[in-house]
């Protein structure tokens, strides 16, 4: 097993819902955590939050913006010397017509979810082979895995995290850096839950058979095992409910 404490994560999207789980989760490793989000208020809040437990920072970053996401990582470095764990988590969501859906808005989907993982993955990869080895955790999802009639930009993105992570595994196992990715299904957070959705939260629940929503810190749990199992790459593993079994 590998042990965490001590190591350094990075966590990008790290001011909420699976992302701040995530954090939280390392923290509670002993890990030196960077909570990245693009949302400096939210992010900096966080960490005075969660100063007490343990040795993390705020880094401001916007996945979509490689020169950000180069700096990220050169002032992690800077500040912890190194970068053993990234987990590529910020996305975003889309829905609507296909026929209806403007370039600008499939290419904002694009930018974040699948070429922010791309910078994540280019910049931290780089620090690991300098060090010996690390781990890449992408955020995919569950419409990486199978369709959704009006997911067209999203089931793109996260469809493309699958096998970006399948490559960069068969990449860079010899130079120690194992990759692999988690994918959730739908999770409680402030922006999916029974007040923001109404009747519509029914009937994601009945998606799932095991009845209900995931929690964050379920999502987070997985990127720790996934962390920590040093005989585990390559693969994406979804954590649904039962949702891709059906």
């Amino acid at each position: 097993m590998n042990e965490l404490k001590g190591k350094v994560a990075v966590i990008t999207g790290g001011a909420s819902g699976i992302g701040l789980a995530t954090v939280e989760a390392f923290l509670a490793k002993g890990c030196k955590v960077v909570l990245s989000d693009y949302d400096v208020e939210s992010g900096e809040k966080q960490v005075d939050r969660l100063k007490d437990k343990g040795e993390v920072v705020f880094i401001k970053a916007d996945v979509s913006k490689e020169d950000e996401v180069e700096s990220l990582i050169k002032q992690t470095v800077e500040k912890f010397g190194s970068i053993d764990v990234i987990f590529n988590n910020a996305g975003i969501g889309a829905q609507g017509e296909t026929h209806d859906l403007t370039y600008e808005d499939y290419s904002k989907v694009i930018k974040i979810n699948q070429d922010g993982v791309f910078f994540g993955s280019k910049y931290a990869v780089r620090e690991m082979r300098k060090n010996g080895g690390g781990v890449v955790v992408n955020c995919a999802s569950i419409l990486g895995i199978v369709g959704e009639p009006t997911a067209f930009a999203y089931n793109a993105s996260k469809g493309a995290v699958v096998l970006m992570t399948k490559s960069l595994a068969l990449q860079y196992a010899k130079d120690n850096i194992r990759c692999a990715a988690v994918a959730p299904g739908y999770v409680e957070t402030g922006m999916v839950n029974r007040e923001a959705l109404g009747e519509y939260y029914d009937n994601l629940v009945d998606k799932h058979p095991i009845g209900r929503l995931g929690q964050p810190e379920e999502i987070a749990h997985t990127v720790v095992f996934i962390a920590e199992n040093e005989f585990l790459t390559g693969i994406t593993i979804p954590v649904d409910g039962g949702y891709t079994s059906q």
